[in-house]
């Protein structure tokens, strides 16, 4: 099975689990859950049907040993003992090969009776050598009595952290066990190198363990939702953890055709129902071996093998054919099928017009007069564009009778209603769960999550359109520059005009976006703007206006709110801060501001109500 990068949804869920490794004189337990992740990650230990670790158990000879092994390169490959490998560790007993594997490797030995004693518990002397020899260190490396020497190195590796097991003979717990063989992924083998590293993975640039990483290279897959499916993961499904499309769920609400990931030590699938359907438009590197097929302007990496072979010469798919491409977490094709004549498409905004050339597969390239559509799902298409059609028109993709797709304008639609506190309804129309919102200005747009609408009452020219869903729900929604989060916020430094004739004058714009200079140059247009905090819809190189924005006046920051004359505003989520001194801003940061001496002014384009944020904070030192 192919390994994949970790996906900006898995990223979000294991930055609540917390990243960094923790400060070990804080107490372990309260970063449990994440040395629980990593060692399940790694497959080392794993918990029961119902996922309890039972760490405040026992931990016997068999049980370290398997730990052991499966801590060590290629310790996952390894299957039941052919043959007993001793009088009482028959070849039925389910540690059999791991107790002969780590017998094989030097990790561990029997007794001088011949005997394992595999249901002996293990001390912390026995666990710490065991893992001393998988970091490369034999008796020869030591000095004096058994076990002194293997306890000080111990202690100097700092495989220690966690371990609450102090004297030698001392019996491990689970506990101790999986704190034991989380430090081993950081120390350093007898030849200087990070233990980790034996594995496949790497630390961080800080030293530290990165979970996403190491969840990311561990996870299987992937396997499209159909037929029987659930037989390729290697776990009962019904007692899985579920994500999908980024969300905690349930097995139940994985859909026929989702493209399905798992990770076995986790215990976990995640679920992904992104698709593109249209027009193969490109073949690269060939038709004969394709590695990646451009659709409606999407180019895709295939990522399974079946893919692949569905969209090459000897398959069933090619240039020109009409398909849905099934995507998973990274946007690789997993599966293509004939797409639907009535499969629903995009509906969006044109910001651009332009002729794109496309392999034509033989060698050579075709041109058409394309259409780059910016949909509500948040993701580019291109699709070719009639003669009518022009930048920051709303249009929906369409299948004619031909099979072929094509853009028409979207009709106008008209909604009023405040948006619930939940962000759930408008008025008393309810948003469907999976509702998309794109807001455009012009050319420009971004898909808005429904929180961000609440409180925020929509009317009139506020809503370029909406649909409803089969239950009477509002399935996708296009606003007209209701939020403004698609516009740059930052400061004029300075403006300048120049006369160039009787009758004409240009201007030119000195601006800063977040430590980001530029310039409007030789404008014809005087914007109603002075120095300090603006906004520019556009872009620098086409600007469609530039206004200063609004004083909240001087305030404080508090619990993500900005505080100022009895008013409370919302901070945007990249609010820009800067400090100013000596007649001139400097970047600065947020935490800075609220830390100093400072006096604190807020800068916003629009009331809360109407969709607007605190854009911008201007700190002055006090002094």
């Amino acid at each position: 099975m192919k390994k994949h990068r970790v996906s900006a949804a898995l990223l979000a869920v294991c930055l609540v689990l917390s990243l960094a490794l923790p400060a070990w004189a804080a107490p372990a337990a309260v970063y449990e859950g994440e040395v629980v992740r990593a060692v399940n990650a790694l497959g080392i230990m794993v918990g029961d049907a119902n996922g309890d670790m039972n760490l405040s158990g026992p931990v016997n000879r068999a049980e370290f040993i398997t730990m052991a092994v499966k801590a060590s390169p290629g310790g996952e490959q390894v299957g039941q003992a052919a043959s007993s490998p001793y009088p009482d560790v028959s070849w039925k007993h389910w540690a059999s090969g791991y107790v002969e594997a780590g017998v094989a490797a030097g990790l561990i030995s029997g007794y001088s009776d011949g005997t394992f004693r595999p249901d002996s518990r293990i001390n912390l002397a026995e666990g710490v050598t065991i893992v001393l020899r998988l970091l490369g260190y034999g008796p020869a490396d030591f000095s004096g009595a058994y076990p002194t020497g293997q306890m000080a190195m111990y202690r100097s590796l700092k495989l220690d952290r966690g371990v609450t097991a102090s004297a030698a003979s001392e019996p491990l717990t689970r506990r101790d066990a999986m704190y034991l063989f989380y430090n081993l992924m950081t120390a350093e083998t007898r030849e200087g190198r990070p233990y980790l590293e034996t594995l496949g993975h790497s630390l961080n640039s800080a030293g530290e363990i990165d979970l996403v990483a190491l969840i990311n290279r561990s996870m299987e897959g992937p396997v499209v939702a159909r037929g029987d499916w659930q037989s390729a993961i290697p776990f009962p499904v019904q007692n899985a953890k579920v994500w999908r499309e980024g969300k905690a769920s349930l097995p139940s609400a994985i859909e026929e055709l989702d493209v399905v990931y798992w990770n076995r030590g986790l215990n976990t699938l995640w679920a992904y129902s992104d698709r593109v359907t249209g027009t193969v438009q490109a073949l690269e590197p060939s038709a004969s071996d394709p590695t990646s097929v451009t659709v409606a302007g999407r180019t895709c990496p295939i990522e399974t093998a079946a893919a692949a072979y569905a969209l090459s010469d000897l398959g069933t798919y090619g240039l020109g054919d009409r398909v849905t491409l099934f995507l998973g977490r990274d946007g690789g094709v997993a599966a293509v099928a004939e797409a639907a004549a009535d499969t629903a498409d995009q509906i969006g905004l044109i910001t651009a017009i332009e002729n794109s050339a496309y392999p034509d597969g033989k060698g050579g390239v075709y041109t058409a007069r394309t259409a780059l559509l910016l949909a509500t799902d948040g993701k580019s298409y291109r699709y070719e564009a009639p003669s009518g059609l022009k930048e920051g028109d709303l249009v929906q993709a369409q299948v004619s009778d031909t099979g072929k797709t094509v853009l028409k304008k979207l009709p106008a639609a008209s909604l009023s209603g405040t948006v619930n506190a939940a962000g759930t309804k408008v008025g008393n129309t309810a948003l469907a769960g999976d509702v998309e919102i794109l807001d455009v200005s012009g050319s420009r747009g971004v898909r808005v999550h429904p929180g961000r609408l609440a409180g925020v009452s929509l009317s009139g020219s506020m809503v370029r359109y909406c649909s409803k869903n089969s239950a009477g729900e509002i399935d996708r929604l296009i606003l007209s520059d209701v939020t403004g989060d698609m516009h740059q916020y930052g400061i004029l430094t300075g403006w300048e005009g120049a006369d160039v004739g009787e009758f004409s004058t240009y201007y030119t714009y000195e601006l800063d976006f977040g430590g980001q200079t530029g310039r409007i140059a030789q404008s014809t247009t005087r914007y109603p703007v002075d120095k300090g905090p603006v906004r520019l819809k556009g872009t620098l190189q086409s600007p469609d206006g530039l206004n200063s924005l609004t004083s909240a006046g001087a305030g404080e920051v508090r619990e993500g709110r900005f505080m100022a004359k009895g008013v409370s505003h919302t901070l945007s989520d990249s609010v820009v801060v800067y400090e100013y001194r000596n007649g001139a801003y400097y970047l600065s940061s947020l935490a800075r501001a609220e830390e100093g001496d400072f006096t604190l002014t807020g800068w916003y384009d629009k009331a809360d109500s109407e969709g607007g944020r605190l854009r911008v904070i201007v700190a002055r030192d006090r002094a």
